[in-house]
């Protein structure tokens, strides 16, 4: 059960990009969650995921000596659903805002600039594979609406 969680549903086990299908199957379950929910509650479950995800983490690398072990794809549930939920997504906009949220949660993922790359790299555990992820969301989601905000402006 733990695995089936971790990965994903076993999309972590992807051969090619698990972060990447990990991150494409949050966006499709959180644009299928916010037609039914706000999404200040696609928020808070962002964060309950994320504390249930720490523990199991936790225990994950002790059993298998690994830490952020890219089967784990958790963490991109999380911040996705982080983007999704504070870009400003709804029903009029909910394509093209859940693509660029995708995207921009992806770059920021991937690059890792700032702060994203230092908890990557020295915070440990559960708390070190979720917490860049959180950030990138919330730079994902940040970022998604600056865009959407121009292109609604000058180009939509």
């Amino acid at each position: 059960m733990r695995k089936l969680f971790l990965t994903l549903f076993y999309s972590g086990l992807s051969p090619k990009a698990p972060g990447t299908v990990g991150s494409f199957v949050a966006l499709i379950l959180g644009l299928l969650l916010i037609q039914y929910v706000h999404e200040t509650t696609l928020f808070l479950l962002a964060f309950l995921i994320t504390a249930i995800a720490i523990k199991e983490i936790d225990k994950y690398e002790k059993e298998v000596g690994e830490h952020d072990s890219k089967e784990i794809v958790i963490d991109e549930l999380a911040g996705m659903w982080i983007a999704l939920s504070i870009c400003g997504i709804n029903q009029e906009n909910l394509y093209i805002m859940g693509a660029l949220a995708f995207i921009f949660f992806r770059v920021f993922d991937i690059w890792k600039p700032s702060i994203i790359g230092k908890i990557d790299k020295t915070v440990k555990g559960g708390w070190g594979v979720m917490g860049d992820d959180i950030i990138a969301g919330i730079a994902g989601g940040i970022s998604a609406s600056a865009v959407y905000t121009l292109l609604d402006k000058f180009v939509l």
